[in-house]
């Protein structure tokens, strides 16, 4: 392997929250670790939500291995959103990746987010770029779910997003903790970033089918979820009211 980044100060934080995910770890870290070692220094920080199988005995054997890693564990099990936050707070990296932990999102596309993100005439005030998956290697109810969803909330949000789904994004930490916090609102940052007076963009990116472990929702548990937080991510946009720019005078 190469030698691992040792700058004190990483620009990219890569933030995985994990339940009960001991069958992927391993692979996960090493992927990721494959995909960006060599470009801009970078961190890793796998939260665990109080996973009840071996997870964490398995993440805090890998911190030996790889000096990027970071473990982080909650006392409470919190869900997703609170995982990725509680990552986010504990990232060094201006810049912050989040994937989900199942590896179905493949860490070879997230060089291409960063690239996204560099490129020559990005808006100022662009502060996302959020994977999209191209083909989704669920089964059948499930894309089918994830599809009713997606197009519902896309027609009442108009977040500019048709999968607000896809775990891989790229986003700038600060903008991110500028965002109203609660349960689940991973399923909403665009349009939350929007609500802020933020631009955000998309990048096609790949999926995969989970190898190991299983999923952590039902069907119904996701529309059922999504429903009730869809109306107040909607107040949430209602009642925002943003001063435009802000200047000291």
């Amino acid at each position: 392997m190469t030698t691992p980044q040792t700058d004190d100060a990483p620009r990219l934080s890569v933030v995985v929250p994990v339940m009960n995910e001991e069958g992927n770890v391993g692979a996960l870290l090493s992927e990721i670790v494959g995909a960006l070692r060599g470009h801009a220094p970078f961190e890793v920080l796998f939260v665990d939500d109080c996973s009840t199988d071996g997870t964490l005995k398995a993440l805090a054997a890998l911190k030996g291995e790889t000096p990027e890693l970071r473990v982080i564990t909650h006392d409470v099990n919190c869900g997703q959103s609170a995982a990725i936050r509680s990552g986010v707070l504990k990232a060094r990296g201006p810049l912050i990746v989040t994937l989900d932990g199942d590896g179905q999102n493949n860490p070879a596309d997230i060089p291409k987010l960063i690239a996204h993100y560099d490129r020559a005439g990005r808006p100022p005030n662009e502060r996302m770029v959020a994977g999209q998956r191209e083909k989704r290697m669920d089964n059948w109810s499930k894309r089918m779910a994830s599809r009713i969803g997606n197009g519902v909330r896309s027609g009442l949000l108009k977040d500019k997003t048709r999968d607000t789904g896809c775990g891989l994004k790229l986003f700038e930490r600060e903008a991110f903790l500028r965002l109203p916090y609660f349960d689940h609102m991973h399923r909403f940052l665009p349009a939350l970033m929007l609500r802020e007076g933020y631009a955000l963009s998309h990048v096609d990116v790949s999926h995969r089918e989970r190898q190991s472990g299983a999923s952590k929702y039902t069907n119904l548990q996701r529309l059922w979820v999504s429903l009730s937080d869809l109306f107040g991510v909607i107040w949430l946009r209602r009642r925002a009211r943003m001063p435009g720019e802000r200047r000291e005078v």
